[in-house]
């Protein structure tokens, strides 16, 4: 069941909020792809009684009467938020970050805690410390990271709405491998307050749905301002569900010139392909664009959020809150054990990498040369966007692959963000949606706006799903 219809049916009293969650919870507990880390029935049983109760205060609400699963990024009050790790593995904060504060005032009833990489740190969902996703099309293959439980969630049809964050393509790349659609929004434009920080300059909170409709709504409710993130930006209410009507007009749309020269898989080019007539039978107008800067983004990205995630991840020491190491001698072979047995091999790696490249020596050599590198791809970003209202281009270079990838290919496995991190480096909104079933699998296209073009993004999706069945697809 889509979205649309979850809503509908309670608002109507079709189905009561305490139903919905008992069917939601049924299916999730009959999971066997490994996608929720932690179920809350009672408290969502319990706020599902409240809503019936009082169904005129929340029948018009966004989310009203709807189940949703957070990714385990977002800190819940009293409830435990692990972020994948064995270093929070009992971790209860004191507090709700603020999406899942608005999504519960928007009215959605919390069922579960969703499996992903560990600190979001994975492009295969295979690095958390509570193991693998499987992908809902095959359980042999992943379902894309670092949000790929949220992902495998609403492919499953367990949830029809999820949310998930991105630094370097972590919504978009798993919604392409699952067929479903997932949206990273403008820096800033969703609070990061009480989201566990991976790479603070380029994560994102968004939401995950199977059509534009779905995420509309949960990005009306995700994003607001808050003065608790110092990046959050202030921006005037905008209802993203309400533009899905607006009249698009005539638009012109970047392709990029000769990406087929970027190692892309034959199948994923052959839906591009599909999906650029559809574009233009809406009477859009694609227009080839140069953009040779794209194939550094990758670089550039591998230097920065290491780099930034050594910065961030130094608090987890043992001491005032997650995993203490039993076995110190002293307080500096405490902070060397505790991290040690808490931190997965992939967040040591990165820790490592980023320590280095921040390191007397060679901050100018590496750091500071992909700073640069990051603000020749804004500035050209900025340039393209003064001649074209969008971007298209695939979402990822390969679709659902094996588990295990990284041992045999470590070098693709990094360069599936290719086409995602261009736009986490610049901070624009990018969404992905199912363009094409190859194989019995599914492709994923890719939109990128300029800075607060969502509803634009959502709006375009929105025509092409009405036009096509790609998003109705189903494992």
């Amino acid at each position: 069941m889509n979205f649309k219809t979850q809503r509908a049916n309670f608002r109507t009293k079709g189905i009561s909020a305490k139903e919905a969650v008992q069917e939601t919870i049924e299916k999730a507990k009959t999971d066997k792809l490994n996608i929720f880390i932690n179920y809350f029935e009672k408290e969502a049983l319990s706020k599902a009684e409240h809503i019936d109760n009082n169904f005129n205060d929340y029948k018009d609400l966004p989310l009203a009467g709807v189940p949703i699963a957070h990714k385990d990024i977002f800190c819940t009050k009293g409830l435990t938020t692990t972020c994948g790790s064995r270093m929070l593995k009992d971790f209860k904060p004191p507090y709700d970050a603020t999406v899942i504060d608005n999504c519960n005032a928007a009215g959605s009833i919390m069922i579960a805690k969703t499996n992903m990489d560990e600190f979001a740190m994975g492009s295969s969902n295979e690095t958390s410390f509570f193991g693998s996703v499987s992908n809902p099309w095959d359980e042999k293959l992943v379902p894309g990271g670092s949000s790929g439980g949220s992902a495998a969630c609403v492919a499953a049809d367990i949830t029809s709405i999820s949310t998930g964050t991105d630094t370097g393509g972590s919504i978009r790349q798993p919604a392409a491998l699952c067929g479903i659609t997932g949206m990273k929004p403008t820096y800033g434009l969703v609070s990061r307050w009480g989201m566990i920080a991976f790479c603070s300059s380029m994560d994102q909170a968004g939401p995950f749905s199977k059509d534009a409709f779905g995420c509309a709504a949960l990005l009306d409710a995700m994003a607001s301002y808050d003065l608790k993130d110092s990046t959050c930006s202030k921006r005037s209410d905008i209802c993203y569900e309400k533009s899905l009507d607006d009249n698009l007009g005539h638009l012109k749309i970047g392709v990029i010139k000769n990406i087929e020269n970027l190692d892309i898989n034959e199948d994923v080019l052959s839906s591009y392909e599909t999906s650029k007539t559809v574009l233009q039978g809406l009477g859009h107008e694609l227009n080839e664009i140069d953009f040779s800067e794209l194939s550094s983004g990758i670089s550039s990205y591998y230097v920065i959020a290491p780099a930034e995630c050594s910065s961030n991840l130094s608090r987890f020491d043992g001491v005032k809150f997650g995993h203490r190491s039993e076995k110190q001698k002293d307080i500096s072979d405490l902070y060397m054990r505790t991290r040690s047995e808490g931190f997965g091999d992939e967040v040591k790696k990165r820790i490592l990498i980023g320590t280095h490249v921040l390191s007397a020596g060679f901050y100018d050599a590496y750091y500071l040369k992909a700073q640069k590198v990051r603000r020749i791809i804004k500035n050209k970003f900025e340039e393209i966007f003064k001649n074209v209202d969008l971007i298209f281009m695939p979402t990822t270079l390969d679709q659902a692959f094996v588990k295990d990838r990284e041992s045999s290919d470590p070098n693709r496995m990094y360069k599936e963000d290719l086409l995602t991190i261009p736009a986490n480096l610049a901070g624009l909104p990018a969404i992905s949606f199912p363009n094409g079933l190859k194989n019995k699998l599914p492709t994923g296209g890719q939109l990128v706006g300029n800075y607060f073009d969502e509803g634009l993004l959502l709006n375009t999706t929105n025509k092409i799903q009405e036009v096509t069945d790609w998003h109705k697809m189903t494992p």
